[in-house]
């Protein structure tokens, strides 16, 4: 049970596995007025700089689950690097079907949702770690534009339009599932630039020492054609933020 070796190769350099910034993800911690103590739940936390930022920032506790063991491995020591060991935890696990043993004030899922086959899923998920008027967190791709053709659509990493929602769309899809969103932190074209620009670095420093790895042809093809590709359809039409919701 693990990431493909392709996506933490593209990844490697990462803290955060979503087009946000360090300081995105500060200003929305800020945001939420995060009480001492307030107890959460990460799901599919990755190199959980979340969990462990916020913890040393606002003394949140909390765990984090991923089902990769190097970003597992990364989220460890980085509660290290800011000593909030005995604050946080990661498991090494299938997200998909983790449940907290005792509810949390706070169930996150930022940029995962396929662990619950979509939103609506992945909310139910998250609500049955949650405690009554609890927070819950969802981070979600939307589109900026209406994508003019299939080019786009694909370009995009979907299949139809509907895979995403405009973001009045998605808003209005968390209301119709009796939540409120109570905040939001939007992803913008510089925290998008800093996401994929950075993989690109990344894998061509791993080809440069990988020439006759097997998956080398593959990274190769992916360096040559994405940032193109990117500039094209990607930067201009796809958003992505994170939505804090609360039950009606």
């Amino acid at each position: 049970m693990d990431l493909p070796r392709k996506f933490t190769i593209r990844e490697s350099s990462h803290r955060i596995h979503n087009p946000f910034t360090s300081e995105k993800l500060a200003a929305l911690g800020q945001a939420l007025h995060l009480a001492p103590g307030t107890r959460a739940l990460d799901l599919a936390s990755g190199s959980g700089e979340m969990l462990c930022t916020w913890a040393h920032a606002h003394r949140i506790v909390g765990t984090g689950v991923d089902i990769s063991t190097e970003f597992t491995a990364r989220a460890r020591a980085r509660a290290a690097e800011l000593g909030v060991t005995d604050q946080v935890d990661f498991i090494h696990g299938d997200a998909s079907g983790y449940v907290a043993d005792e509810p949390v004030d706070l169930a996150a899922c930022i940029g995962a949702t396929w662990i619950g086959n979509g939103v609506v899923g992945t909310i139910d998920l998250l609500r049955r770690s949650l405690r009554p008027s609890g927070m819950l967190l969802i981070g979600e791709p939307y589109w900026r534009h209406e994508p003019p053709d299939q080019d786009s659509i694909e370009a995009c990493h979907a299949t139809a339009r509907e895979d995403y929602r405009l973001l009045p769309e998605l808003i209005e899809q968390f209301g119709e599932l009796g939540y409120d969103v109570v905040e939001m932190v939007l992803a913008d074209q510089n925290s998008w630039d800093r996401y994929r620009a950075a993989q690109w670095l990344n894998i061509r420093r791993w080809l440069d020492r990988n020439v006759d790895d097997e998956l080398a042809a593959e990274l190769r093809a992916d360096l040559s054609g994405e940032p193109v590709r990117y500039a094209r359809y990607e930067r201009e039409y796809l958003g992505w933020g994170v939505f804090a919701l609360m039950g009606r």
